[in-house]
């Protein structure tokens, strides 16, 4: 089981969590797109460094959207 939760780490809110047998990488963008069409995009985005945060596809969207990336 894997979740892929967003939170908002000034405020501390919760704003989406996923929960699937496994997350790829358009999930995940699938998922920020959703987020940065309802709340507008963040000057970065925080992730660890798994897989599915570290793929081009993921970079390139981020880039795309002038998004930052920070590891954690």
């Amino acid at each position: 089981m894997k979740l892929l939760t967003v939170e908002d780490e000034y405020t501390r809110e919760g704003l989406a969590i996923k929960v699937a047998t496994s997350i790829k990488s358009g999930a995940v963008i699938g998922v920020l797109e959703e987020l940065v069409a309802e709340r507008g995009a963040p000057p970065y985005l925080r992730s660890d460094n798994g897989p599915e945060f570290i793929a081009a596809r993921v970079k390139q969207w981020l880039m795309a959207k002038g998004i930052a990336h920070a590891l954690h």
